[in-house]
């Protein structure tokens, strides 16, 4: 009772470590004086309990598959207390990741005031994907209750393994590209002039992409300017509604003045009859372009930073002394330490820093392997499962055997299972605008990434206890509460058992770069990152030496110094990097041409100034040619004249202030999807 009574303690107080660092997290990404209680609480959840899981998986193997001898046996709990605890981990995770983060995150990213209409608008919102889940489930339900009746458990069977099904699909995929993603990471990144010419390399398209969420942003605030002309002439009940859009803009007016000469003809005009849907879609656009412009500004902020750390690193092994300056306000406690003398600090990044990463790599490979094989071999012979091998502790006994020392190496395979599965999620790009930004991340997105962490973590918890023997994984408590249920039938036994076997598919993708082809086949390609693409890094070059001294990083963005506030987004953000000079503060006058969007660039460049600042970029006859015929068909062949999109693609959409959506059919019950977004 003494030693039940101990593990008791330890699991009580891994609980509370794990809601420390899923706190420091959630305060890493989120404002959380400022975001709301019903959206920080489920995010909360949605995190920390997929973390005791992992913690949970090792305890459940040991209690049932225990040592012999009380004091190597680990850490374990009575099985009553693992039922409970499995049973509130799996069904709170479950209705946040299908009910409650879904609503909130749509309820979240609605343009209404009221809370009842946002709640409306967000039924609706996920009419379509709860539709969607419904139709699988009725296919699902027909063959469960053909198979085992109707009743209590076969219902119960049926969510419970269409779920783990799913969620299984999505994990194995993601997993598998992590699984090559990861280490391949880490070995480039061990190489500090690699590293800093695949930053240069990378500048240009985040470059782009910020001087476009910064034209979208100014088109919308353009809309607004107008409609706040317009005030006046609207009902009573919408002009407090137009003030609060014309604050949330909170542009210079003489700046939307001046830039209003400039739009083009065909950019989104306020309709004659203001309504309700108008203000709503107006206000759901504003927000996710003001986010789309502070995700796209901390990653450049992130590359500048970085991009003079490997080049002030580079030009120190001359000298053998490194000095990155006064580290900027919002730096860590470890990188405003000055403990380090220069030389100590070149010895650090010059040698340790990529042996550490070099290590990683080489460890995360073997990690890679083993995962890799263990999922392949489990179907055919468990005995010879290296994840197995590592964890159950062989004796002369029967039974496999489980300690505190096969407790630490399992939570250490689950934890890796899991982070090369949330690894993979920042390489896929079919997510929309959704992404983690430091201290301003999109309340939208901080659900959906939660939901992601939920959904995944459960699946891969109970694949990897199907790679052991199965005297001890059917003896966990887990295989009775999940296990059982999803091998009721044969077809979910199977898919259980065999479909891990797939993961192959994206590993041999990755590690043999094939979606290069796929790109040049289906256009799917730009889902993923690809690191070897290393063409326009002169181009990047050229775009971080101006930013660094302040001559042509323009972008329509006030100037900020440090320790003010960014009025345009009404976040505080100080200015980047430590190393750059006080003179990199971002001026607003002039921005560098980009190919092939001539509408575009002239929708923010004031009169006069056609970027003639632009330094001319390296090359050779062949390139400078190539360049030229690429803007000519950018530019003249955008979008042919000979093509009309048909009713059903959307081709009778009159741009507006709302979404571009079809509203036909089905669609008018269900609301209209949001842009770009892929519902998972």
């Amino acid at each position: 009772m003494a030693k039940a009574v101990g593990s008791s303690i330890f699991f009580t107080v891994s609980l509370f470590v794990i809601t420390g660092l899923v706190l420091l997290l959630l305060r890493y990404y989120l404002p959380l004086r400022t975001t709301p209680g019903y959206l920080l609480f489920p995010v909360f959840l949605a995190l920390a309990l997929p973390s005791s899981i992992v913690l949970l998986v090792p305890i459940d193997l040991a209690s049932n598959a225990g040592t012999d001898t009380g004091t190597a046996r680990g850490i374990w709990l009575p099985e009553r207390a693992l039922l409970v605890a499995w049973r509130i981990s799996y069904w709170l995770t479950f209705l946040l990741t299908w009910i409650a983060l879904p609503l909130l995150g749509e309820y979240s990213d609605s343009g209404y005031r009221e809370p009842k209409d946002r709640f409306l608008y967000s039924l609706r919102s996920n009419g379509r994907y709860q539709l969607m889940v419904v139709s699988t489930a009725s296919l699902g339900a027909v063959y469960f209750f053909l198979s085992e009746g109707f009743h209590f458990l076969s219902l119960k069977a049926l969510a419970m393994a269409l779920a783990y099904t799913w969620g299984l699909i999505l994990a194995i995929y993601l997993m598998g590209h992590g699984l090559v993603a990861l280490p391949k990471r880490l070995f480039r990144d061990a190489c500090i002039s690699g590293r800093l010419r695949r930053l240069q390399s990378h500048a240009p398209k985040i470059h782009e992409k910020l001087t476009d969420a910064t034209d979208d942003l100014a088109q919308y605030e353009q809309q607004v300017f107008q409609l706040k002309q317009r005030k006046n002439g609207t009902a009573k009940e919408y002009r407090e509604w137009i003030d609060d859009l014309a604050e949330l803009a909170s542009t210079p007016e003489n700046r939307i003045t001046a830039s209003a000469a400039v739009l083009p003809s065909s950019r989104p005009t306020v309709p004659q009859v203001i309504t309700e849907r108008y203000l709503a879609d107006l206000s759901r656009l504003l927000k996710r372009a003001r986010h789309k412009k502070m995700r796209y500004l901390s990653e450049w902020e992130h590359l500048i930073q970085n991009a003079t750390r490997m080049q002030t690193i580079l030009d120190s092994y001359t000298t053998k002394r490194l000095d990155f300056g006064s580290p900027p306000p919002y730096a860590s406690r470890f990188e405003k330490l000055t403990i380090l003398t220069p030389y100590l600090r070149f010895i650090l990044h010059s040698t340790v820093i990529p042996g550490v990463y070099y290590t990683a790599s080489a460890i995360t490979v073997l990690a890679s392997m083993g995962i890799v094989w263990s999922e392949v071999i489990k179907s055919i012979s468990p005995k010879l499962s290296v994840i197995g091998l590592t964890v159950v502790h062989h004796s002369d006994t029967s039974r496999g055997q489980i300690g505190f020392a096969g407790q630490c190496i399992a939570a250490a395979w689950l934890c890796y299972m899991c982070a090369c599965a949330l690894w993979s999620i920042t390489e896929f790009k079919a997510w929309g605008n959704r992404a983690l930004v430091r201290r301003a991340t999109y309340e939208e997105s901080a659900c959906w990434y939660a939901g992601q962490v939920a959904k995944l973590t459960v699946p891969l918890s109970y694949n990897f206890t199907t790679m052991m023997k199965r005297d001890v994984s059917e003896a966990t408590v887990f295989h009775s509460f999940l296990g059982v249920l999803v091998d009721l039938t044969p077809l979910g036994k199977g898919v259980s058992r065999w479909f891990p076997c797939l993961v192959m598919v994206p590993v041999v993708m990755s590690l043999f770069g094939l979606y290069g082809k796929i790109k040049e086949w289906f256009g799917f390609g730009d889902w993923i990152d690809e690191e070897d693409e290393i063409g326009g890094w002169r181009e990047g070059r050229n775009l971080i030496d101006r930013e660094v001294r302040g001559q042509g990083a323009s972008l329509g963005l006030t100037p900020r110094v440090e320790g003010s506030r960014d009025t345009s987004l009404d976040i505080e953000r100080p200015r980047p990097g430590g190393t750059i000079p006080a003179a990199s503060t971002r001026p607003s006058s002039s921005r560098p041409a980009r190919v092939g969007r001539p509408e575009r660039q002239r929708l923010v460049q004031p009169d006069g100034e056609d970027g003639g600042d632009e330094e001319a970029e390296e090359g050779n006859f062949f390139t400078d040619f190539a360049r030229r015929v690429k803007n000519t068909l950018d530019t003249n062949m955008d979008t042919p004249v000979w093509f009309t999109k048909p009713k059903w693609m959307g081709g009778d959409e009159e741009g507006g202030g709302g979404d571009s959506s079809a509203t036909a059919g089905l669609s008018r019950w269900f609301g209209r999807p949001p842009d770009g977004r892929l519902r998972l």
